[in-house]
């Protein structure tokens, strides 16, 4: 039997996996984000250049994250199921509006910035 201390470290670490972002303004619509779907935007680079150098996330830049997606599709049709999972859950989310891809990319922001600090001290305890 596994020590108790070894199951809440579990249950904290499904905590981390998955993150609610708000979708509408009023705050009554989430949607949840895992960090699959995370990996897969960083995979494809989805939101790099996407906002404009005003830095107003609009319906207009929803639409063009949708198209952009729909070409990768389109040259690779059924080849990536993750690309496929973030569509159908995020991107694609009957609940998805602007501010709810504002504050995707703010998640996706301070998941990078995370990640680039998990990758660097990955880094320092080799070299040690």
């Amino acid at each position: 039997m596994k020590p108790y201390s070894s199951i809440s470290g579990v249950f904290h670490q499904l905590n981390t996996l998955l993150n609610k972002i708000q979708a509408n303004a009023t705050g009554t619509r989430s949607i949840e984000i895992s960090d699959k779907h995370l990996k897969t935007i960083q995979k494809y680079a989805l939101l790099t250049g996407l906002v404009d150098s005003n830095g107003i996330v609009d319906e207009n830049i929803l639409d063009k994250l949708k198209f952009n997606i729909r070409g990768l599709l389109e040259s690779e049709p059924g080849k990536d199921k993750e690309l496929l999972d973030l569509c159908l859950d995020v991107i694609y989310n009957q609940n998805m509006k602007a501010i709810g891809l504002n504050n995707l990319i703010k998640l996706y922001k301070t998941w990078i910035a995370e990640h680039q600090v998990e990758v660097n001290l990955g880094e320092e305890s080799i070299e040690e």
